[in-house]
């Protein structure tokens, strides 16, 4: 997957991956804001002819090209599901086999208003022990806590059927809290923080998983000492080894 088209690559998490990833691989990037000094071009992921000129020759998409704030209305969403059907119909016609789509973590986000991980999210750790938290696993019933998460379920079911119907190989990973400062800012970021760093292990991995795995769905967040979501199916399928801890940042 040495030829890797970024969607949304302007953002902060495409800028990141940018950075990189652009050693190891040959990427080609668009976006709605241009960025000159990453090469990275302006464009309408979801205009076809766009996407046929963006897709011409490349082994692997990165799509970041949805809303990334939570506050986000059902309008946006839609626009982004309808965008999400361009770039697998393209990528079916022009035989672009490897998708991984950025996904959320409030795909299941109702979870943290059970607890422990309420709690957790609050900062408050009193009689908690991180060793016993249970792990919410990515084969947990899904409970969106917005339409934003919504959309990212919608896209997740959408990419298991373009994978079983059209052979695509379609990895969503459910990406946890990355911020352009790379330390948390609030008490729930102690849990969910996803490093630069691991951010970048993370997508390398989905880029080199081995081509027959047709589907998946992983959480991303780093080694955190207070992390809810588990990370074994991404260490034993995508080989997505976290190596970063939120607590070396606690005052």
């Amino acid at each position: 997957m040495g030829r890797v088209l970024v969607l949304g690559a302007s953002g902060v998490v495409g800028s990141v991956l940018w950075d990189g990833l652009s050693g190891e691989r040959e990427l080609r990037g668009i976006d709605r804001r241009r960025d000159s000094a990453r090469d990275i071009d302006r464009g309408d992921a979801t205009k076809p002819r766009t996407l046929r000129r963006a897709l011409d020759g490349v082994d692997a998409v990165i799509d970041l090209a949805t809303g990334s704030r939570l506050d986000i209305g059902w309008a946006d969403v839609h626009r982004d599901m309808a965008g999400r059907v361009a770039v697998l119909e393209a990528m079916c016609e022009l035989g672009v086999r490897r998708y991984v789509f950025a996904s959320s973590n409030h795909v299941t986000g109702m979870y943290e208003r059970d607890e422990p991980y309420a709690a957790i999210v609050a900062g408050e750790y009193g009689g908690l022990d991180p060793s016993s938290i249970p792990l919410i696993g990515a084969d947990w019933p899904i409970r969106p806590d917005s339409p934003y998460g919504v959309g990212k379920a919608f896209v997740e079911a959408l990419t298991r059927h373009y994978a079983e119907e059209q052979g695509l190989s379609c990895i969503c990973l459910r990406i946890g809290t990355v911020l352009a400062a790379d330390r948390p800012t609030s008490p729930r970021h102690f849990a969910t923080l996803l490093s630069h760093a691991d951010l970048v292990r993370l997508v390398r991995g989905a880029l080199d998983a081995p081509a027959e795995l047709r589907y998946g769905v992983y959480y991303g967040v780093s080694a955190n000492t207070w992390r809810f979501w588990d990370l074994a199916n991404a260490r034993a399928e995508i080989d997505y080894e976290a190596r970063d801890d939120a607590e070396r940042f606690r005052a």
